[in-house]
């Protein structure tokens, strides 16, 4: 099965490099990188470190909106494999055999998404991290769709979908993409057809709180919107396979 490996990145100099190595050594079809126009040297590093590198304007003629989930949905476009695995540019805790983890569950037809388990860091500590996960999805995950409630990391951003299912959803703009993607799996699918697989600890740059409150208030609009409850929903682009 062929894998192609999307990590979205934007001013990650630091870390992107690293990062596509340990996907390379893994020896997937194709590693790519969507640089949303950084301003440092995160492109050149990626594409240093063996990366294909593109900026998200050359994936698709649409001018590119703000958020993450932009990139994700302009890297599924760009992908040639059968398997999509996303990886975020920040991981500080890369390493080989994450995209073998990620992608082997999908040897079974019935598997259309796999999240990684794990550990996350807070300020060098092995535990405490992902508060917006803990705090905010979570809570309203139970409340609204409990049949996800057991997902260890349902804003993880190492996962894969098969790409013929990933071509089939849509994407939310912003930081709620991680959530949208797994609630649109677990209704169009079926939560069985949702696996998790151990990657031990994940260490990533740990942001303040003034930006973890703005990213919290895009991951419950998009749990509430599709829930039915909210008065706004939130941006997103349509699933590519309605744009043909």
């Amino acid at each position: 099965m062929r894998v192609s490996v999307v990590i979205p990145a934007l001013n990650e100099e630091a870390t992107v490099a690293e990062v596509v190595r340990s996907c390379l050594a893994d020896a997937p079809e194709e590693v790519i990188v969507i640089d949303a126009d950084s301003t440092d040297a995160t492109a050149r590093r990626a594409q240093e470190a063996g990366a294909r590198v593109i900026n998200w304007r050359e994936v698709l003629p649409d001018p590119p909106r703000p958020g993450k989930g932009e990139s994700l949905w302009r890297g599924v476009a760009a992908a040639r494999g059968e398997v999509i695995v996303f990886i975020d540019a920040d991981l500080e805790s890369a390493r080989p055999g994450m995209v073998s983890a990620l992608a082997r569950p999908f040897s079974s037809p019935d598997i259309h998404m796999v999240k990684a388990r794990y550990r996350r860091s807070l300020d060098g500590q092995p535990h405490g991290g992902g508060r917006v996960t803990e705090l905010t999805a979570k809570p309203l995950l139970r409340q609204f769709f409990p049949e996800l409630a057991h997902i260890n990391q349902p804003l993880g951003g190492e996962y894969a979908l098969r790409a013929s299912s990933a071509r089939q959803l849509p994407f939310v703009a912003g930081y709620g993409v991680e959530a949208g993607l797994l609630i649109d799996v677990g209704q169009r699918h079926g939560t069985s057809a949702i696996a998790e697989v151990d990657l031990g600890l994940r260490v990533h740059r740990n942001r303040p709180l003034e930006e973890l409150a703005s990213m919290a208030d895009v991951v419950a609009a998009t749990i509430l919107t599709r829930a039915g409850v909210a008065k706004q929903g939130v941006e997103q682009r349509p699933a590519l396979e309605d744009r043909i």
